[in-house]
């Protein structure tokens, strides 16, 4: 089957090769055959050169100079440079082997903008360690992450001058499948990232503002597009273990032989488990376990298959956000409790297929079908005695969801004369359901004493969207625009007063400019509309008044490679929000902030010192005002205006390998009058590994230097026992302090 395929590809290329002045060929993978995306083709003798599209093809003129003695090459990171003599051929194929990062690989062309994020994640998915989901995120450089309840809640999410709560703002999705949770039990947009096992994640696309036609919903402060591998180099078994009865254990099973790997079918399972205490007084026995597969076929000579099942179980107890005032007092502990029944649970089980549909060597037509069962449980108590002075203010907030989805995307490449034009259409829909989603005043998790909402939500977003990319020498022109419908249902079993279906659409344009200087210098201006919708119950209660406030946002950039071993991104930008109205689940009211407006600075740095040692570095500047309020009072609370990160990575051929990391924030308002600040901190990490064929072992070391810090911050009322008055102050959860954890793998 592989020679069939091989000696038809070829024939179709020579077929329509221009003439002998041109040759056209595909770029692979050598071990999974997968097409590689965005290498880059060059002659030995010019500097100039293209990049392969989706399907991993590309075509290179033999014009611009004498050809006869110079070989082509092909780079690509994290893949070994090859050189190819092609003598006479105009098609060929060309296969690729992994090997160590080298930022000489990367050159800026008329495609970068599009694809620098893409390489910028990269090359830090290459290098920098990663021991979670959330470590993932952390390599979106200005993003932000805050656990703030027993390991098991999703993260809260910062970016871009927004405290994204748990997802407000920015849309997650992992191999195509929506992470984002709408009209959740907990916040809008909730985001729980912890079905993904880190090992498995093969890229990380991203960007920021609401330029891009094929995310919608949520996705105004940027998006963050995790894929899995398609396969796996070698099997691997991994234990770790580690301080506050941390233990970790993850197999991941190459299911096929060689030799149907070299058809181009591939198949694994893995599977994680992972149970830790914490560093605080009343253990969290947090427990989670992971089960996930993965299979990719060819159908014939232009078709692939991918399916995808996966599994998520986690439950976990909690001492929640504690105040100030109980530590400064010597009530409590910097890691005691106030309330230690919070806690809650988790599952999640998602299927996927996926066909790939290969057109044409310039025409890839994906189609894909999703389902997700989720179920969740939390029991919080941020107020302890302020309600209810007598049993407490604890809270439970709880649904079963079925999420239902189908996506269709045609990606097109073509010439209009002397224009380069990229097309890409697509059209699909969303329905979520949950069955019972709570909010109730509760004792000890098992009495209620009072619902305060409890219903049925239906929430529907069809969608379709259109996108071109016009290219020509220097210039490159994007022009997007997307159209959303959406509808909320919400059944209020806590009434016989039933209100009517609410419904809206909403057009999104975009416009994308950039100009190549040379291969080392590009500028680009990115705009864009984009919104966050509202609960359903919030829609529903209003009647459909604001419930899709619009985002407005501009980016001005540029990309540098001032040097071999510098790549260099520096924007400007600016985003507007008409309506920053957000459900609030813990209380169950809404609060509305009005319009806001956020400026900033963003900059990125990758550096080589030589073939073993890197650098890194992300600056993230940020003002965050409400426009409707008087200067002075018009903060925006726990929105960030200084953030950095970055490091030493580093990767000897003897196997040693490791990073030195830190991660900045700077501090922040906690109210709209900066009267109550978050206090800020600078946290260190280290990892070091010794890596071999067979084995690897490993320490990682969380807050290096064992500093005092808080993860996530409130300014909260609230109330202790016997208090005769509530005290408005920070509330907050206590950062990890120094942590390691020793691991040793095994592969086969």
């Amino acid at each position: 089957m592989k020679k069939i395929f091989t000696t038809a590809f070829i024939c179709c290329l020579a077929l329509v090769a221009w003439s002998q002045n041109t040759i056209q060929g595909r770029v692979v993978d050598k071990n999974s055959k997968e097409p590689l995306e965005l290498a880059y083709v060059r002659w030995s003798n010019n500097t100039q050169g293209v990049v392969t599209n989706k399907q991993g093809y590309f075509t290179l003129n033999k014009t611009a100079t004498d050809q006869s003695d110079a070989a082509l090459v092909i780079s690509f990171i994290g893949f070994v440079t090859k050189e190819i003599k092609t003598d006479d051929r105009t098609a060929i194929v060309v296969e690729m082997e992994k090997g160590p990062v080298n930022l000489q690989e990367v050159v800026i062309t008329p495609q970068s903008t599009a694809a620098s994020f893409h390489t910028i994640s990269k090359i830090d998915l290459n290098l920098q360690p990663v021991r979670s989901a959330q470590d993932i995120l952390r390599t979106v450089p200005g993003l932000f992450i805050g656990q703030h309840q027993g390991g098991g809640k999703a993260e809260q999410i910062f970016l871009r001058g927004f405290d994204i709560d748990h997802g407000t703002d920015i849309n997650v999705t992992v191999d195509g499948l929506p992470v984002n949770m709408v009209s959740h039990a907990h916040g809008q947009g909730y985001a729980d990232l912890h079905f993904l096992i880190p090992e498995l994640t093969g890229s990380v696309d991203y960007g920021k503002g609401p330029y891009y036609t094929q995310y919608g919903n949520l996705g105004t402060a940027g998006y963050v597009s995790m894929n899995t591998v398609n396969s796996l180099d070698k099997s691997t078994v991994k234990l770790e273990g580690g301080q506050f009865n941390t233990m970790r254990g993850l197999a991941m099973i190459d299911l096929l032989s060689d030799r149907q790997k070299q058809k181009g079918t591939n198949a694994y399972v893995a599977s994680e488990f992972l149970y830790s205490d914490g560093p605080f007084e009343s253990a969290q026995h947090f427990k989670r376990f992971n089960l996930f597969g993965k299979l990719n076929t060819h159908i014939g000579n232009s078709n692939k298959l991918t399916l995808i099942a996966s599994t998520l179980s986690s439950d976990w107890d909690a001492s929640g956000q504690i105040p100030e005032r109980a530590v400064k007092s010597g009530l409590i502990g910097r890691f005691g409790y106030i309330d230690n029944t919070e806690g809650g649970y988790t599952t999640r089980t998602n299927v996927s297929a996926q066909l790939t549909s290969y057109v044409s060597p310039n025409a890839t037509w994906e189609n894909q079908a999703y389902y997700s069962n989720y179920n969740f449980n939390l029991h919080s108590n941020f107020t302890f005695f302020l309600n209810d002075p007598v049993n407490g203010d604890q809270i439970r907030q709880r649904e079963a969801r079925n999420i239902f989805g189908y996506h269709s995307k045609f990606s097109h490449e073509t010439n209009l004369g002397n224009w380069n034009l990229q097309s890409v259409y697509g059209t699909g829909f969303r329905l979520d359901q949950t069955r019972n989603t709570e909010l109730s005043h509760t004792i000890d998790r098992n009495t209620v004493l009072e619902y305060k909402q409890l219903g049925n939500i239906r929430e529907t977003n069809a969608f379709a969207y259109a996108d071109e990319s016009i290219e020509k020498d220097r210039w490159r022109f994007n022009i997007g625009a997307r159209i959303d419908y959406l509808n909320f249902h919400y059944y209020d079993k806590l009434t016989t007063d039933q209100l009517p279906d609410q419904q809206k659409v909403i057009v999104s344009p975009k416009l994308n400019i950039q100009y190549t200087l040379n291969t080392k210098t590009q500028l680009y201006l990115k705009t864009g509309k984009g919104f966050h919708s509202n609960d359903a119950r919030v829609v529903v209660f209003n009647r459909g008044y604001d419930i899709l406030p619009a985002a407005y946002g501009a980016d001005l950039g540029v990309l540098l490679k001032p040097t071999r071993n510098l790549l260099v991104n520096v924007a400007a930008w600016y985003l507007y929000l008409k309506q920053e109205f957000v459900y609030v689940g813990d209380e169950g009211v809404v609060e509305p902030s009005g319009k806001t407006r956020r400026i900033g600075i963003d900059l990125s740095a990758r550096y080589q010192f030589n073939t073993w040692l890197f650098a890194d570095a992300n600056v993230n500047l940020a003002k965050p005002r409400s426009v409707e309020d008087p200067k002075g009072e018009n903060y925006i609370p726990l929105a960030p205006n200084f953030t950095s990160t970055g490091g030493l990575n580093w990767q000897l051929k003897n196997g040693l390998n490791g990073s030195l990391r830190y991660r900045f924030m700077g501090d922040r308002p906690a109210n709209e009058d900066n009267s109550v600040v978050a206090k800020g901190y600078t946290v260190t990490d280290l990892s070091v590994n010794y890596t071999k064929k067979k084995y690897e072992i490993g320490l990682a070391i969380e807050n290096l230097f064992n500093v005092k810090w808080n993860e996530t911050q409130f300014d909260t009322g609230s109330r202790l026992k016997d208090e005769p008055d509530p005290v408005s102050e920070i509330h907050f959860t206590p950062g990890t302090p120094f942590f390691a954890r020793m691991k040793l793998a095994v592969f086969f």
